[in-house]
């Protein structure tokens, strides 16, 4: 493995490339800076090894450990495109680690053509405040929503012709494309391959069958759908799509009923979900009974 080079500024510290062994220790950091500036913790272990497991990505070539002897104290990773994550333990703060890790992504970033990059913090936090002192800008605010404890989302019924099932492997395609198409309406990024969003959807540690449910229209084609898991006591939806010229008819509403309900049959007691700025989708969730919980921002920086 191959050792990156730290400034002098950092004396004491090593970094090199992420290994799949390390997603513990990057987990550990993770939850420790979102305890610290949120005060909650939404990501899972499961989602870095989501991530990680796409066919298309190289861990090694799009990371970076920063070391204190054997423990991870910091790490950065260009997870494609316009998109990166990074996290510094909070007591390692204040010693130029998030500095160097934004210069090294923008670097590498860079060297990969791409013109802009950026990340989601807390907003408020040391990162957001970090970031827009290195000259990132505000591009949108994603929030996160959740289902007070004991809420239910209203029924609604399904229109005539409309079926409402769990996903098969016989699906996965037209999950992906009823997914994807809905997804790059107004994300600017290229079509995440099959086997990739695969990775992330039924793919993910911990998969079960209730994880994906589906709508299928009266051709028998699958018109929407929702990805969901329980994260503690918490049901979490992370994909919920429903095709352009099946809206308005309940079924988002009716895919977070199924979702919900399926989640607390399981042991959850509260719902959960984020949406951004650019989706205007704040309004229904918001009008379901789930209420902002946290609110970030995405920064980034042009790459000129």
């Amino acid at each position: 493995m191959s050792a990156i080079s730290l400034p002098a500024t950092l004396p004491g510290l090593t970094a090199r490339p992420l290994t799949l062994d390390d997603v513990a220790a990057v987990f550990a950091v993770v939850t420790e800076q979102e305890r610290h500036d949120t005060g909650t913790v939404e990501v899972e272990e499961a989602d870095l090894l989501a991530d990680w497991g796409r066919p298309s990505y190289d861990l090694g070539a799009s990371s970076v450990a920063v070391l204190d002897g054997e423990r991870i104290v910091a790490y950065a990773e260009h997870l494609g495109e316009e998109r990166y994550d990074a996290a510094v333990a909070p007591s390692y703060r204040g010693r130029g680690i998030g500095t160097w890790l934004a210069g090294w992504i923008q670097h590498l970033a860079r060297s990969r053509g791409v013109a802009i990059v950026g990340m989601p913090v807390p907003e408020g936090s040391a990162g957001d405040r970090l970031l827009a002192a290195l000259g990132y800008d505000v591009r949108w605010t994603s929030w996160v929503l959740r289902l007070p404890e004991g809420a239910r989302v209203t029924p609604r019924p399904l229109p005539e012709g409309y079926t409402l099932r769990e996903a098969t492997p016989a699906d996965r395609q037209q999950v992906w494309t009823v997914t994807e198409d809905a997804f790059l309406e107004w994300s600017v990024r290229e079509r995440a391959s099959l086997a990739d969003f695969g990775a992330q959807v039924w793919g993910r540690p911990g998969s079960e069958p209730w994880h994906l449910q589906l709508v299928t229209g009266p051709d028998g084609t699958v018109v929407a759908a929702a990805h969901a898991w329980n994260a503690g006591t918490d049901t979490f939806v992370s994909k919920l799509a429903v095709a352009r010229e099946h809206r308005r008819r309940g079924l988002a509403q009716a895919l977070l009923v199924a979702a919900f309900a399926a989640g607390r049959e399981r042991g959850a007691t509260s719902s959960s979900l984020s949406t951004d700025s650019r989706t205007g989708a704040l309004s229904l969730y918001e009008n379901v009974g789930m209420r902002v919980e946290a609110t970030w921002v995405h920064r980034a920086v042009r790459l000129d």
